[in-house]
């Protein structure tokens, strides 16, 4: 008789402070059969912390492709796997996705252990508009790629949440002020739950001059908010322009211009400068 496919278990884990861990995700860790992790040192002191020992596997973005086809061959044969990254919960920015991917075709359940998250504990106490929100992950690390889109990310309404590498702050900061306003409203959240935690609230501007002028702010890990663009008609045709410069590479204009302005709101005259025709 076949084997019934085991599980795959996507268990977020601390960003910071140990006790954060839900008393499921130990319970899980201590269950599975293999937990696959993105560094195996960085999980594997947190397993010993808890006194786990189950067996770890390297997942990270170098070996996730070649690594995926033995861990779905273990999960259909009836194994379960938990999925872990450094911190926070997996696939946030982090490896995993064509684990998750593969598995799911593979017929293999695929549950999340849901916890923290650096996004969304920065969204919780930054005092920005939360109701609708945008998580950009990193942004490029090259200067003209990073500017490039800040400029795409202008006219979006929505609070806007990066993750940033402490070595680039001072220079993403210093790009937003210049490429969304210097006025814009935005929030430094640093080292959530950790002991040097800070949340910073100021104009894009002076946030930066503070990160310039304080090296215990261009220090470990950062997220950064910023509050979406305040005139909501140009950001909806601005990503209007955007969606029709899109479709009108595969469609007719008017067919582009129909679909552009159902998806973003903007007015079907203005995205292209002229009425289309019917």
């Amino acid at each position: 008789m076949p084997t019934a496919p085991g599980c795959l278990w996507v268990v977020a884990t601390p960003i910071g402070h140990l006790d954060d861990i839900s008393a499921r995700a130990l319970a899980t860790l201590r269950a599975v059969d293999l937990i696959a992790a993105e560094d195996t040192r960085h999980s594997g002191a947190l397993l010993r912390h808890f006194g786990i020992d189950t067996p770890l596997t390297a997942l990270h973005e170098h070996n996730e492709r070649a690594a995926v086809d033995a861990l779905v061959r273990r999960l259909v044969a009836g194994a379960s796997v938990a999925l872990v990254s450094d911190a926070g919960t997996p696939l946030v920015s982090d490896p995993g996705f064509r684990l998750v991917r593969a598995a799911r075709a593979a017929g293999v359940r695929v549950s999340p252990v849901p916890g923290p998250c650096a996004a969304i504990a920065a969204l919780s106490v930054a005092g920005l508009p939360s109701d609708r929100f945008v998580f950009e992950g990193f942004l490029p690390a090259k200067a003209a790629a990073r500017r490039v889109r800040l400029r795409e990310l202008a006219g979006e309404p929505r609070t806007l949440i990066f993750y940033e590498s402490c070595h680039r702050l001072s220079e993403s900061l210093d790009d937003a002020a210049g490429i969304l306003g210097t006025d814009r409203e935005a929030v430094l959240a640093r080292e959530l739950t950790k002991r040097f935690e800070t949340v910073l609230a100021a104009p894009l501007a002076e946030l930066a001059l503070r990160v310039k002028t304080d090296a215990d702010q261009q220090r470990g890990e950062c997220v950064l908010l910023v509050a979406g663009h305040a005139d909501t008609a140009e950001a909806e045709l601005a990503e209007g322009r955007r969606v029709f410069a899109l479709l009108r590479e595969e469609l007719p204009p008017a067919q582009a211009a129909r679909l552009a302005a159902a998806i973003t709101g903007a007015p079907r005259r203005r995205l292209y400068g002229a009425e289309p025709a019917d």
